[in-house]
């Protein structure tokens, strides 16, 4: 189905399942443990052999000798695979480093050997009795160095986020110089990991010259062309298979050591293998949000009406690497007429930075935030005031293109009234106890992305639906608007209904990242409903304005059961959405206002969130229980970013030092009390058939901001350095007896 011109009135409209608040049909089989994960796959492989990865322990340099004589001895092992044994390996077109190092390291933890043996315990211990001799490298490990000579360079995320390396538009320099206010700062922030809590794990088995990985990816077709790339053999011998994902945050949007371990593992020891990568490897083998350095630079009339603002961006990442694409938002977000993005890119040995929840705006918002509330304090100008005088119903860039929808200042004038703004104050004005309380703000912002999806529709002899397509289920409740959208087109209840998902065998979707997945996967499965209606009105000779709903298909004053069509043998409908260029039509994006209230201990500096409230505006919200769910994650991620999370790097031996959950601090339940989440009304008929966007990155875009301003409003001290803990706090706050 090409999609290249608005929706107009289709079955989705009726919303009689899409748009309802439904229980996520998975839901059951992960709260009784019987979903299989991809460690877990016994269904499958009854007796499989264990693999434990061995990492570097250099960041950068080069193996000189490996002895595993003791390994080898040791009880159970059965193989061990090393660069010198695996045979020739490609770099896949996804990945920056090379997942099995060796004689060169790349980063610190690259895997560099994998022990196989019969059980976990005998592959743990035997891989910590291989000895290895390093010739350590010079490495690059110091972002702020690094940056000092760091060329210019753009990147696109292929997330939805992009920049050249710079952008000018109108005169920046001479309207920045001329503005009667101005102002000039500098935000940074530090390398994040995805910390999801199911790790990096894959089980492969070898059937001859085909493999069969049981694997934890956000991207199956990807990741299967990738593993045939790595391999170097047909794609059409690898088989991927995730049906499950225990969270990926962009981690898993690649394929990762284990997947490749794994199957290198069951081609040596003649079984099948698993592997789950240790939580320090997940941290430093795999990928992170790389830390930025940020400068923005804004100019503006005493009236709060922007005339020149600037924003620039430095990063870090491995050699072939790309930058974190922070100043993307910059381009789109608020009005003014001279502009200026920039990026720098400056070569690092750390671990690969790559695709983190909402890549470029999340962190890029975390510093334009904070800046567009101290411009508002300069203009003396309420910050939600400000920022609805800069709005724009035009890409700022182009300003013969318009917004396919924007209804920010709706979102910062509902959140507002509903968050009580009104009693907000001036810095340190509110105190109750020993807390200094205070209120935030941050617009939010994230784009809308078309990507081709295909998915295959059967309507089964007893008159069930079944769908099937490779898109995956990362947490985000897949499986159910999938089967919301294929029992809304074809008039059945949801119990009806049956998708199967993340199988290579099945129909290549739009995969799960980038805020893309519901919209494209959902738009997949519409297309191929609408092959089954046109299939099923043929074999039910009925022609015309075809309807079905209550289980019935009526035309012409006809009505025959959906159930009659599928007599004697299934009908199978399979189509994908593909998109012309509708997205030059109009630019896609997705809105939100985050509304963050904190208290401040006066004595220690800590900071508590009292209290959290996003208004967002997303297009057609397909369920409205899991696009909370989505959006709640989000805020809590953000608000971890904003008040703890930190890879802390050692800059003499080049890894991240707290590789573990012990050490990376990610929030819990009693650190975020109370959210709130509101959905505007909206559906947007340029995005897809659905007319629905996305908000599972939305959720988090612009929290880090809003959680700053309020600490700001609660103490009156000004972090531009996150994560804002109580030590960059305590010496500015008023002295107390």
């Amino acid at each position: 189905m090409k999609f290249d011109s608005p929706a107009g009135k289709n079955p989705i409209d009726r919303m009689q399942v899409i748009g309802k608040p439904t229980d996520r049909i998975d839901g059951k089989f992960k709260t009784t443990g019987t979903a299989p994960y991809a460690y877990e796959r016994h269904d499958q492989v009854a007796d499989p052999a264990y693999g434990y990865i061995v990492g570097a322990g250099i960041a950068k340099g080069r193996i000189n000798a490996i002895d595993m004589a003791d390994a080898r001895r040791a009880p159970g092992v059965l193989a061990i695979v090393t660069a010198a044994n695996a045979g020739k390996l490609t770099k896949g077109s996804f990945n920056t480093a090379k997942l099995l190092g060796g004689p060169e390291v790349d980063h610190y933890h690259q895997a560099v050997a994998l022990v196989v043996a019969a059980t976990f315990e005998q592959a743990r211990a035997a891989a910590k009795l291989i000895r290895i001799d390093y010739a350590r490298g010079k490495g690059r490990f110091d972002l702020a160095e690094a940056l000092k000579t760091a060329p210019l360079e753009g990147a696109n995320s292929g997330e939805g986020s992009a920049a050249p390396p710079i952008d000018r538009v109108g005169d920046f320099d001479a309207a920045y110089a001329a503005a009667p206010v101005k102002l000039d700062a500098e935000y940074t922030t530090p390398d994040h990991s995805h910390a999801m809590m199911e790790p990096h794990a894959s089980t492969a088995r070898w059937d001859g010259d085909e493999l069969t990985l049981w694997t934890s990816n956000q991207m199956i077709d990807w990741g299967r062309g990738d593993v045939a790339k790595t391999l170097g053999i047909p794609k059409e011998k690898v088989r991927l298979d995730s049906p499950y994902i225990g969270g990926g945050f962009g981690g898993k949007l690649f394929v990762r050591a284990d997947a490749i371990l794994a199957a290198l593992g069951a081609k040596a020891a003649g079984r099948p293998v698993k592997v789950a990568l240790q939580r320090p490897l997940i941290i430093n083998n795999t990928t992170h949000r790389p830390a930025t350095v940020q400068r923005i630079r804004i100019g503006a009339t005493p009236d709060g009406t922007i005339t020149a603002i600037a924003h620039e961006s430095g990063s870090g990442d491995l050699p072939g690497g790309g930058p974190e694409t922070a100043v993307a938002q910059t381009k789109l977000l608020y009005a003014g007429a001279n502009r200026l993005t920039a990026m720098r890119l400056a070569v690092l040995d750390l671990p690969e930075g790559n695709a983190m929840r909402a890549p470029g705006e999340a962190p890029g918002l975390m510093a334009l935030e904070i800046a567009m509330d101290e411009m508002a304090e300069k203009l003396k100008l309420d910050p939600i005031e400000f920022r609805i005088r800069n709005d724009t119903q035009v890409d700022p860039e182009k300003p013969d293109r318009p917004f396919s929808q924007r209804q920010l200042v709706r979102c910062l004038r509902e959140g507002a009234e509903r968050f009580g703004w009104t009693a907000r104050r001036e810095p340190r004005a509110v105190r109750q106890g020993r807390w200094f309380v205070g209120m935030g703000v941050a617009a939010a912002f994230r784009n809308n992305m078309l990507m081709q999806s295909a998915a295959r529709v059967r309507l089964e002899t007893d008159g069930r639906l079944t769908v099937e397509t490779d898109m995956t289920d990362i947490g985000t409740g897949t499986y159910t608007i999938l089967a919301q959208t294929a029992a809304e087109m074809m008039g059945v209840g949801l119990d009806r209904v049956t998708v199967r998902l993340g199988d290579s065998r099945f129909p290549v979707s739009a995969g799960s990242g980038g805020q893309w997945g519901a919209a494209n996967s959902t738009a997949g499965v519409y297309a191929a409903c609408v092959k089954l209606r046109e299939a099923v009105a043929a074999k039910l000779g009925l022609t015309g304005d075809v309807d079905f709903i209550g289980g019935q298909v009526t035309a012409g004053g006809r009505s025959v059961p959906l159930t009659d069509a599928a007599r004697g043998a299934p009908i199978v409908g399979e189509d994908k959405i593909e998109y012309g260029k509708i997205a030059e039509r109009a630019q896609q994006s997705t809105f939100a206002g985050h509304f963050c209230e904190v208290g401040v201990d006066a004595f220690t500096g800590e900071t508590r969130i009292r209290r959290m409230l996003a208004v967002c505006a997303a297009g057609r919200i397909l369920n409205p229980k899991s696009a909370r769910s989505q959006v709640i994650g989000g805020m809590t991620m953000g608000a971890g970013a904003a008040l703890m999370e930190d890879l802390a790097v050692d800059k003499r031996f080049g890894f991240f030092v707290n590789h573990d959950l012990a050490g990376y601090e990610v929030p819990v339940h009693a650190d975020i009390p109370h959210q709130e989440v509101v959905f505007l009304d909206e559906a947007d008929a340029y995005s897809t058939p659905m007319k629905a966007k996305g908000v599972g990155e939305l959720g988090i875009c612009g929290v880090g901001g809003a959680v700053a301003n309020a600490i700001y409003n609660a103490c009156g001290v000004r972090v531009r350095d996150y994560p804002i803990t109580l030590d960059k706090l305590l010496g500015q706050l008023p002295a107390v007896a």
